[in-house]
């Protein structure tokens, strides 16, 4: 089978669960060295370690809490430190946090969101960046959100910390050509735990009715376009955002 990632080391936050976990496991079946960063899933976390080593491949648990820059600093010193280089860089960890309308959200809460959300990002990015450099193979993905297009439902703090992980996505492409390719996608409805936990079941059908292609989408189709963007075979898309969402905004 090609594993066209082989010699490759990645790290994926937010993989113990969901599209993270689908990412892990996509870029390890590909041959990629992947860091599985979790916070507090312990237990998932292990299991998508489990999985990944049943399918041949190999990687390593990384636990930290993002939002503390020492924590985030030290996942990809640690990483780096045991496999000797970083190649991939998916910044996938973020939620909502708690569904809130602007004008109702307070200073802390908002702070915490974008601290989740996107200056996680920042530091762990930061820190990866001169591994990133030196790669050879240098690449980052950044897992936006539908609510940047559609301001949010309940969720605008969210929605505005994910344009700016978008924004955040095209300046990173700038500063870091030639040597590392930066890019993001951004999913549609994707059936996982997050909208178990922010959306009923009639909400999930009212957006399988909205979708062209009449269904939400998985995990694993996420992934897939990540490991795309990571290969050799984008080698010369950058700066660009793919949308992941059944042809939802169609017009």
């Amino acid at each position: 089978m090609n594993k066209p990632l082989t010699g490759r080391v990645a790290l994926v936050t937010g993989a113990g669960v969901g599209i993270g976990r689908a990412i892990a496991l996509s870029l390890a079946e590909a041959g990629a060295f992947v860091g599985i960063h979790y916070h507090r899933s312990a237990a998932e976390a292990a299991e998508t370690l489990q999985q990944v080593k049943t399918n041949g491949g190999n990687g390593v648990l990384a636990q930290a809490d993002l939002t503390v820059e020492e924590q985030a600093v030290g996942v990809v010193h640690r990483l780096v430190e045991q496999t000797g280089r970083l190649d991939i860089l998916i910044n996938n960890a973020g939620s909502p946090v708690a569904s809130t309308r602007i004008e109702d959200c307070p200073t802390e809460l908002w702070r915490q969101i974008f601290d989740v959300n996107m200056t996680s990002a920042f530091i762990v990015t930061r820190t990866a960046m001169p591994h990133l450099r030196c790669s050879g193979h240098g690449s980052i993905v950044n897992n936006l959100s539908l609510s940047v297009q559609t301001g949010g439902s309940g969720t605008g703090p969210y929605a505005a910390a994910k344009g700016a992980l978008q924004v955040f996505t095209r300046t990173l492409a700038r500063e870091l050509a030639p040597q590392v390719r930066v890019n993001a996608v951004m999913p549609g409805v994707i059936a996982t735990r997050h909208h178990e936990q922010f959306s009923t079941p009639e909400k999930m059908e009212d957006y399988r009715r909205q979708t062209p292609l009449q269904r939400n989408g998985t995990a694993e189709e996420v992934a897939a376009a990540v490991r795309f963007l990571v290969s050799d075979e984008a080698s010369f898309i950058t700066g660009a955002v793919l949308d992941i969402n059944g042809g939802r905004f169609l017009r």
